[in-house]
């Protein structure tokens, strides 16, 4: 999504874009995601609720959010200290308030690609639920929205009861004693959506190389060289995998994987809208006529296989909380690495070459904020003026 969008914006200001991906388009966290559109809620990924896991469940399979002692490496530990650090109510207010622009922006990114010929849909969320088994699991998401109101953000939300609940989505089951409807929010079909940004990049003459490893990118003092071919400008937005090619040119933050699970299941009523269950960090989305199930967050390398435990995790934790679910009729079960930064921030911006710059860091908000950093971040490649929106994301830091 990231670098897809900053080609269309490069476009907007008549540049010549290519895209060279790895593999194919929306191959990587852009595809398997829950495909929320929630600028609302896009808060720090590090915060105080992190403190209170203990290492026990850290180390746990089952855990919500799970370090895998096999994974232990140099640049895993000085992230995890990094994000401990900033896992404290202060570090995530700071963040939260310098989140403030891009989100304010990120719906709008939506609606000029539409507008220019981007045909997948965005869907409005009007039922975009939050749901708990108690009010008292449901005063941390009521805390939050507070100060994420406080941070300067807007945010629309109504408390309701697990029966209020119900009526609007015959899918919770009457474990679900308390509930917040969230307004203003949309959703997308990721791959999808991802899938015709890429078309429209190529519809208006770019070019998409897939399947093409990029192993270095060279500031030959004239422009760029990949392979065998140059450029003037390069933006590297290699998500999990951006410190390899960035590295050389001053970003020293780790951009760890935090690998998030996902497959999709028939319900007998499709819920109209996602359903987010925070207490175990579970977001379902309708997707077509099946629902998407997504959720833990795994730090470990983002190569490694698949680990079946973690979707068994997501089961046991959802099956007692909606009802109508054919949970063995699993289809689609995949793993995406969403990358992540110690302190919560993205990286977006101007390296120590002036013909190389990043976009990549944003952990679980690369869908809603990639449209807006395309266009943040167009701007500044074409102006070298970087919006006032961008200056939390220095990616120099």
């Amino acid at each position: 999504m990231v670098g897809l969008a900053t080609a269309w914006f490069l476009q907007e200001h008549d540049v010549d874009v290519t895209v060279i991906d790895k593999g194919g388009v929306a191959a990587g966290s852009s595809w398997g995601n829950a495909g929320w559109l929630t600028p609302g809620i896009c808060t720090p990924l590090p915060e105080p609720s992190v403190l209170r896991y203990g290492l026990k469940a850290l180390l746990s399979p089952s855990s919500p959010v799970y370090v895998p002692l096999s994974a232990a490496s140099p640049s895993l530990i000085r992230f995890l200290l990094g994000f401990l650090r900033h896992s404290t109510q202060s570090a995530w207010q700071q963040a939260m308030a310098q989140l403030v622009g891009i989100n304010s922006v990120a719906l709008d990114g939506f609606d000029q690609l539409a507008a220019g010929g981007v045909s997948a849909p965005t869907h409005e969320a009007h039922s975009f639920l939050a749901a708990y088994r108690t009010e008292k699991e449901r005063s941390a998401l009521l805390a939050e929205l507070d100060h994420i109101r406080a941070a300067g953000q807007p945010i629309e939300a109504q408390s309701l009861t697990g029966d209020q609940a119900r009526a609007i989505e015959p899918a919770l089951s009457d474990e679900i004693g308390a509930a917040i409807v969230l307004q203003d929010q949309r959703f997308v079909n990721p791959g999808e959506y991802v899938q015709s940004l890429a078309d429209a990049v190529a519809a208006r003459g770019g070019h998409i190389i897939t399947d093409t490893a990029v192993d270095a990118v060279v500031d030959t003092g004239r422009g760029v060289r990949i392979g065998e071919d140059s450029w003037d400008t390069a933006v590297i937005a290699t998500g999990a995998w951006l410190n390899h090619l960035a590295g050389p040119y001053g970003i020293k933050r780790v951009v760890q994987a935090g690998r998030g699970y996902s497959f999709s299941v028939p319900v007998e009523q499709i819920p109209h809208g996602p359903v987010y269950f925070p207490a175990a960090r579970v977001a379902c989305t309708p997707i077509g006529d099946r629902l998407r199930v997504a959720g833990m967050m795994e730090f470990r390398r983002p190569e490694a296989d698949l680990d079946r435990r973690r979707i068994t995790a997501i089961v046991n934790a959802t099956h007692p909380l909606l009802t109508g679910v054919d949970w063995d009729d699993r289809q689609d079960e995949w793993v995406g690495s969403r990358p992540c930064t110690a302190d919560g921030l993205a990286l977006i911006g101007a390296t120590r070459s002036p013909r190389v710059f990043v976009a990549g860091g944003h952990g679980m908000w690369g869908i809603t904020l990639g449209p807006a950093t395309g266009r943040l971040l167009a701007e500044q490649i074409v102006t070298a003026q970087a919006p006032p929106e961008l200056a939390p994301f220095n990616p120099l830091r």
